[in-house]
């Protein structure tokens, strides 16, 4: 399969490739030289990785909001 190069260096994936990979917009590809050969792979999002870094549940907003001047005050000393 061919792609062509724009004066951009820009390329367009081919469809059959983009949906095999299924890599969509705002996907991350990774690209790697080895004996003179390029190899292109997607970059799997490992969301995982952010597993606590949200609190969910029920919440004090005036705490959280006066928490956020505190910082916010203190960033700008």
């Amino acid at each position: 399969m061919k792609s062509t190069v724009t004066s951009k260096f820009q390329t367009t994936i081919p469809k059959s490739i983009r949906e095999k990979l299924k890599i969509s917009v705002n996907d991350t590809l990774e690209w790697e030289i080895e004996d003179g050969n390029v190899r292109v792979y997607p970059v799997q999002a490992d969301f995982l990785k952010f597993k606590n870094v949200i609190r969910v549940g029920k919440g004090d907003i005036r705490q959280d909001i006066e928490r956020s001047r505190v910082l916010r005050a203190k960033k700008h000393q």
